[in-house]
């Protein structure tokens, strides 16, 4: 019997960039262990369309994603969180919160909004190996 898969929450500030590209990371490579979900602290309007670009270049469409507040996930129980936001979060959210130091790549050029979006794969990719480990 394979062990049951870890709920994963992805937060940053306004689930337009960082958390929705680990999201879409997780659920393309990680399925087999995880079910992810994302979520921002002030959420914006839409997902940034250097997001929709940069991930549309993984190969990974975004157009259907949309940002999401933490209240609206409240019920929701999550075995693990990831904190992309740089601020604290409510002390409820999750009994396992990681803080991942990722620049927020909304105001950035293109160029650096992928190096970003690199960064949040290779992350994701560990996360990924981690939990196969368990």
């Amino acid at each position: 019997m394979s062990a049951p898969l870890k709920r994963v929450l992805f937060v940053c500030l306004g689930n337009s960039c960082r958390s929705q590209m680990a999201e879409a990371f997780a659920r393309a490579y990680g399925s087999d262990v995880m079910i992810p979900a994302s979520a921002g602290l002030t959420p914006a309007h839409d997902v940034a369309p250097d997001t929709l670009r940069a991930m549309s270049a993984k190969g990974l469409d975004l157009r259907d994603h949309f940002p999401k507040s933490l209240r609206k996930l409240e019920r929701a129980k999550f075995d693990l969180v990831v904190n992309m936001s740089g601020f604290d979060l409510p002390r409820n959210v999750g009994p396992d919160v990681r803080e991942w130091d990722v620049p927020d790549p909304v105001f950035l050029e293109y160029e650096e909004h992928c190096e970003v979006r690199d960064a949040i794969e290779r992350l994701v990719m560990n996360l990924i190996i981690e939990l196969r480990s368990k």
